[in-house]
């Protein structure tokens, strides 16, 4: 058993009363103790619970970045080969269970559009052991699963589009994976997840969110880290997907701006408000997905639109919404996005037959 550990549970498992929060550098200890298996199970499962309870607050997601940064994986920068700013996009890891997600197609129209894109995620998890991203690749003849990072890095510089894998890349992180089942709840590093960056380079970090107060401790988290340019969706499922059947709320910064914004974007408005397109069976779903890179117009298409154009917009490619949900169905539409993925499958293939 972890002494040290101990009492920083204590602080923050005392209940309303005496219970206390975590400074940065407590919190980023805490977090590295349960990382390295310091911590006991029973430790680690009462902190997750009590945390879960009391809710993190900024400077505890300060340390648990700290520590996910000093023992995670990052993709080096690139080279100078990319127009823009490279773009993480932080999802929750127990994936999407109601609605089916566009975040790989819209990824692909980023990069048709010479956007650097960063996901991260693990495999089916609780709580809601949704569709994860990496089933979603797998289902589109990518399968990412078995790249160590340095062909990750490989992929990534040649393609513009990296996806780090927990049970692959991050098996501290993914050691935690069984305390989300046993205490039946995201625990607080679930939230901090939305916005790690394993980028080493200057990002443009986007991250869904649910509750309105978490978009608050997120700023707060951006200003003392440094990081100027942002996107916070209220998305689908907490995802970074537009919802299509109600007003998206979004949360903006650029480098230089003085004062945060709020976006209110009405679907309707710019002719895309509709049903959201369920989730329905993986053999629906993926049928679905390359109908859409296909050219085939249906509501899923028009939900990949709809987030691509914006996030064309969002990642500097076009100075209006306008203009980047117009580009983003040209992208789409004329076959530029399934090119990408195209490249991106002769890449990894290319990996596997090398052996490097």
């Amino acid at each position: 058993m972890s002494d040290a550990f101990r009492e920083l549970l204590k602080k923050v498992g005392s209940g309303v009363h005496t219970g206390k929060d975590l400074s940065r550098d407590e919190a980023a200890a805490a977090t590295r103790m349960m990382l390295e298996g310091e911590a006991t199970p029973a430790q680690i499962g009462a902190f997750a619970i009590a945390h879960r309870i009391k809710r993190p607050t900024p400077e505890e997601l300060l340390g648990m970045l700290d520590a996910y940064d000093l023992l995670g994986p990052k993709l080096s920068p690139l080279k100078n080969t990319f127009l823009y700013q490279t773009t993480v996009f932080g999802n929750p890891y127990d994936g999407r269970s109601r609605t089916a997600p566009v975040m790989p197609v819209v990824s692909l129209i980023l990069r048709a559009a010479g956007v650097p894109v960063v996901l991260h995620g693990g495999a089916r998890m609780p709580t809601k052991y949704g569709i994860p991203a990496i089933e979603i690749w797998q289902g589109l003849g990518v399968d990412f699963a078995p790249l160590n990072l340095e062909q990750t890095q490989q992929v990534f510089q040649q393609t513009g589009l990296g996806l780090i894998y927990l049970p692959q890349h991050f098996p501290h992180a993914q050691g935690l994976v069984p305390y989300r089942d046993q205490i039946g709840k995201r625990p607080p590093f679930a939230t901090a997840e939305l916005i790690w960056s394993p980028y080493a380079g200057d990002v443009h970090l986007v991250a869904g969110y649910v509750h309105p107060p978490t978009e608050e401790r997120f700023r707060e988290v951006f200003d003392k880290r440094g990081i100027k340019h942002f996107t916070l969706v209220k998305g689908l499922e907490g995802s970074c997907d537009l919802p299509c059947d109600r007003t998206a709320i979004i949360s903006v910064e650029n480098d230089g701006d003085r004062e945060p914004k709020w976006l209110k974007l009405h679907p309707r408005e710019y002719g895309f408000a509709a049903t959201e397109v369920p989730l329905e069976s993986k053999s629906v779903f993926f049928e679905q997905l390359r109908a859409v890179l296909g050219g085939h117009r249906s509501p899923l298409t028009q939900a990949a639109i709809w987030s691509g154009g914006f996030y064309l917009w969002r990642c500097g490619v076009c100075p209006e919404l306008t203009e980047g949900l117009a580009k983003a169905e040209t992208l789409l539409m004329e076959g530029y996005a399934a090119q990408q993925l195209d490249k991106i499958k002769a890449m990894v293939s290319h990996i596997f037959v090398k052996g490097t």
